[in-house]
């Protein structure tokens, strides 16, 4: 087929064949990318465009300028993509405009502002196992954010990936063709694309080696990697995938990070969903998230830091006190805390404006966004440097000013520079005389043009001849239909429209060749002048990546202060024991959202002894969920290092928080709500140890009653008894037969939340107190819900039957009798009734 097409569409056939079939070609063809064949067809729609024909080729196309308003769309249709772009300008070219693949572009390798959220990462993921240890690999192309870890279980994997959230993951075709037979796949939240590579990308010493030579170094042992065969592995995998879709060297990754799971608090995918930190639940809204709450950060690197210390809480104390000492330390300076939050307001995303100098697709605004953000640095270490605490000075030490840095671009960039880097005006008047020159030449050029229109509508007396410029024609002279005729015969006719014609001049296009050829130097020597400023401001990549790192730990610890000032929060105590004694908590979230009305506090006191079971009985609506997700909110906004809302609190270090509050269907793999429930119940009782919250709300629900009872009592029982469980816990049930477990486990305690009744009316006071309670009120909540009253008093006739032990007149229980046929029975048969089952047992029992 190659033989019938055209040199251009040849030169399209080629590089169409040299990428995978799942990745889309956006080919440059002037102004516009032209997408051809089955990419065109399989793409039109998806982009709103219309499918036409050349010579019987299916083709599509979108405008180069809006290329950012349509990537989107086809990475969302789960689409790799390619840019192919013309390497010499189309007016210059001899045959077939020179073009090349710059870059392909996945879900995992972004990085374009206009896709990416600035105030969340986007993780290229990839992962290897070997000999029983999964090697896991992280990178956000867009920040250099690189790091590897190990894990020996599948559940533990599966927990990093949920708190990861990566838009891709990497991993070996045999691994990824293995779990597709199995149905293995992990279970992940989001809209991850499973991208399966050839094995031997991921072999050991493949991705060791092309480690050393991109860090060039002689060995990893500095990253700590000594050991770690599978995530050296992944990291590897993850660099090659990388550099071969930027097509670029991705100088901004100067770091592999090692790190262990045991150095934070493990939040498994369920409590990452259940307490909702940084994503709603499906359908809800993100105020009612944990960040939405704490976010106060200026800047786009702080927002991303605190999602991630969010589901990274702390598991060492000294660290943890390190973060409150340096939230105190602002928050009792409410003056200086104003002040740099307010420079800090001025910074930009450093992080990814580095990466995209050393990827090559900055421009000229991101070098004027560097410098304002370099500016602030000088204040913000002088405010710095009135706090003697460790974490600050720490701070204070890696924020580098660079006033060379500074100085030299401020010299060179133009104040408001255009986007587009080829276009010209990039460049600051006076930075370089040749520039200036040629700009001098275009600008003379052009005021030749304007009085050169108004000597040939002076010569012809045609007031409306005007003197036009574009792309094809370059300067012409256009006249109206009606005055076409009059043209002087010097007039070269060069184009006939339907309303006009447009004439050329010899002298017309001595003058567009000097006005062009300046113009296209002046163009080039700018974009020059640019390329040499960003080398230099890449070798100073390290220094800014180190400063942006430091704005953002300022900026979340800054937030967590104006958090705690805004809402009266406390400092948390931190212990090593298992003590957690809160003192008027508050949900968070609920805290701060309640407008009409003030959140009612609560206390808890739990212990490794004692007090190490919370039975919490009451209502429906009364508040028990709520409060049992609020203490695991509060002990982990402890442990990320922020104070909490309440009056007092000391929390011994919890180790992992368990939930267990509410479950659906599985379908995709065949698991009723009841299966997914035992599920997630027999992984907190086989992972929870005596350093664990576990929060359990509702279990055995999902069967029968003396089903459900019979396991919820079995559940509490072992984590009270079981020698490796023993683990501080909430247990909200409305089965209030698990009281009695306070009478034979010395560690449960039972706690109810407080009602007021008036008549036939209660009222939910939301007060957590000690002591049992066996009513539930479930009428008085379908009655506020709305259900029909003949509903409401039929189910209280059956409540009063099952209260009383109702037995029919047949001998059956009498669950379903109405109160009114058996008044009316009882009318006609005072004189004969006959004694019931339920008489008898009465009379002897009397």
């Amino acid at each position: 087929m190659n033989d019938n097409l055209t040199p251009m569409m040849r030169q399209y056939r080629e590089m169409k064949g040299e990428l995978p079939k799942d990745v889309i070609l956006l080919f440059r063809l002037g102004d516009f990318y032209e997408m051809f064949f089955e990419d065109a067809k399989f793409a039109a729609p998806i982009l709103d465009v219309v499918l036409t024909k050349r010579t019987e080729i299916p083709m599509c196309g979108i405008p180069y300028h809006a290329v950012e308003n349509y990537l989107p769309l086809l990475l969302k249709a789960g689409l790799k993509v390619a840019i192919a772009e013309q390497m010499e300008d189309p007016r210059f070219a001899k045959g077939i405009v020179k073009r090349k693949i710059t870059r392909v572009i996945t879900p995992g390798t972004v990085t374009d502002s206009c896709i990416l959220s600035p105030g969340k990462n986007n993780f290229l993921a990839a992962l290897s196992f070997d000999k029983g240890i999964y090697g896991l690999a992280s990178l956000d192309i867009s920040t250099g954010d690189f790091r590897t870890t190990e894990f020996e279980k599948s559940e533990e994997l599966e927990t990093e990936l949920h708190r990861l959230h990566a838009s891709e993951c990497l991993l070996p075709s045999s691994l990824h063709t293995e779990w597709k037979e199995k149905n293995s796949q992990p279970r992940v939240s989001g809209n991850i694309m499973w991208t399966p590579l050839d094995d031997w990308i991921f072999a050991t010493d493949t991705a060791m080696d092309l480690l050393k030579r991109h860090f060039k170094v002689a060995s990893l042992d500095g990253f700590g990697c000594r050991t770690m065969n599978t995530g050296v592995s992944a990291a590897g995998a993850i660099l090659h995938y990388a550099k071969e879709n930027l097509r670029h060297e991705a100088g901004h990754i100067r770091f592999l990070k090692t790190y262990s799971s045991s150095q934070y608090m493990v939040l498994d995918s369920i409590s990452q969903r259940n307490l909702e930190l940084v994503d709603p639940m499906p359908g809800g809204k993100k105020e009612a998230t944990l960040l939405h709450v704490l976010d106060n950060t200026a800047t786009p690197m702080g927002s991303r830091l605190l999602r991630e210390w969010l589901v990274r809480p702390l598991n060492n104390r000294d660290a943890i006190i390190a973060r409150l000492d340096a939230v105190s330390a602002f928050k009792d300076d409410p003056a200086t805390l104003a002040e740099l939050m307010e420079i800090i307001n001025s910074v930009r995303d450093l992080e990814r404006i580095i990466a995209r100098l050393n990827i090559g697709s900055a421009n000229a605004r991101d070098m004027a966004a560097l410098t304002k953000s370099l500016e602030s640095i000088p204040d913000i270490k002088n405010l710095l440097k009135g706090f003697d605490i460790p974490l600050l000075c720490e701070i204070r030490g890696k924020l580098h000013e660079l006033p060379e840095l500074v100085s030299e671009i401020s010299k060179t960039i133009a104040d408001e520079p255009p986007a587009v880097l080829n276009e010209g005006g990039i460049i600051r008047e006076g930075c370089n005389s040749e520039l200036d020159e040629l700009r001098r030449a275009a600008t003379e050029g052009k005021n030749w043009i304007a009085e050169l229109q108004a000597k040939e509508q002076s010569r012809t007396g045609i007031k409306s001849l005007k003197i036009r410029f574009n792309n094809v024609f370059g300067y012409y002279i256009e006249l109206s239909k009606s005055n076409a005729a009059n043209a002087p015969s010097d007039y070269i006719r060069k184009q006939t429209l339907v309303n006009g014609e447009r004439f050329i001049t010899p002298e017309l296009k001595e003058m567009e060749s000097k006005i062009l050829g300046a113009e296209d130097k002046s163009k080039a020597l700018e974009y020059e002048i640019f390329q040499k400023l960003r080398e230099n401001a890449m070798s100073f990549t390290s220094q800014i990546l180190e400063t942006a790192s430091s704005l953002a730990m300022t900026d979340v610890i800054a937030s967590f202060a104006e958090c705690a000032r805004k809402h009266n929060y406390c400092r948390p105590q931190i212990l090593e024991d298992e003590t957690l004694e809160i003192i008027a908590g508050r949900h968070p979230v609920l805290d701060s959202t309640m407008k009409e009305a003030r959140f009612v506090p609560n206390d808890t006191t739990l212990d490794g002894d004692q007090n190490r079971i919370m039975i919490i009985t009451g209502p429906n609506m009364a508040g028990k969920s709520t409060y049992i997700r609020q203490v695991a909110l509060l002990v982990l906004l402890a442990q990320t290092g922020s104070y909490i809302p309440s009056q007092s609190a000391k929390i011994g270090l919890v180790d992992r928080i368990f939930t267990r509050v509410g479950a659906v269907d599985d379908i995709s793999r065949g698991q009723s709500t009841f299966m997914v429930e035992m599920l997630e119940t027999a992984n907190i009782l086989n992972h929870a140890t005596k350093k664990s919250l576990v929060i359990l709300d509702e279990i055995g629900r999902g069967t029968s009653t003396f089903d459900g009872i019979s396991i919820a009592w079995a559940v509490a029982e072992y984590l009270h008894d079981a020698p490796t469980a023993k683990a501080r816990t909430l247990f909200a049930t409305h089965y209030h037969e698990l009281t009695e477990l306070a009478l034979t486990c010395k560690g449960v305690k039972n706690y109810n939340v407080a009602v007021k009744e008036y008549g036939e009316q209660i009222v939910f006071l939301r007060q957590i107190v000690p002591g049992a309670t066996d009513r539930s009120y479930g009428i008085h909540v379908a009655k506020l819900a709305g259900l029909p009253k003949a509903v409401i008093t039929r189910a209280n006739e059956i409540l009063e039957n099952l209260e009383n032990n109702a037995i029919a007149e047949a001998g059956q229980p009498a669950l379903a009798e109405h109160h009114e046929k058996k008044k009316e029975k009882k009318e006609k048969g005072k004189k004969t009734k006959q004694p019931t089952l339920f008489d008898w047992s009465q009379k002897n029992n009397t």
